[in-house]
């Protein structure tokens, strides 16, 4: 039975270590391996990820008989008007399509409406189109683009999303 739950400070190697299972095959055809091997270190070093739950980020786990499938994380009151932000959501290769990331979406979106949030907000790269159908099924609506500088050469070529809570 699938189950989501929040982690705790010293379960943040979970995410680290489905996010360097899941981004060579979810980027393989977008991003460099070089490019992925830099915004993996950075982006999930465990370091960053203990400033990001410090700094107001909460981490959902998605897991099936104590399996850990993905993940999510997200911030409360991220932007005016009440608005959260999905910031990650991966799921590993073989929990894709199982209901998973749909499970997490709808805790993030129910946690955030609780919290009174008018909206969750989300970026992911123009060119996955797996993803953006999926967001644009759940309800999401592309809002706007942008290209963000992240050093090192690198920029991410994305395009934010907006559900409606």
């Amino acid at each position: 039975m699938l189950k989501i739950r929040q982690l705790a400070k010293e379960e943040l190697n979970k995410v680290q270590s489905i996010a360097h299972r899941t981004w060579p095959s979810t980027f393989a055809n977008i991003l460099s391996p070089e490019q992925i091997d830099y915004m993996l270190n950075w982006m999930y070093d465990l370091k960053m990820l203990e400033s990001q739950l410090e700094k107001g980020q909460t981490f959902l786990l998605a897991e099936e008989d104590k399996k850990e499938l993905g993940f999510a994380g997200f911030e409360l009151n991220y932007a005016e008007g009440q608005k959260a932000k999905l910031h990650k959501i991966y799921l590993l290769p073989e929990a894709q399509g199982k209901g998973a990331g749909k499970a997490l979406i709808l805790e993030v979106a129910d946690r955030a409406r609780k919290n009174g949030q008018k909206s969750l907000l989300l970026n992911v790269n123009k060119y996955n189109q797996r993803a953006i159908d999926f967001y644009l099924r759940m309800g999401f609506q592309e809002i706007y683009k942008e290209v963000i500088d992240i050093g090192n050469g690198y920029v991410m070529d994305d395009v934010v999303m907006e559900l409606n809570l």
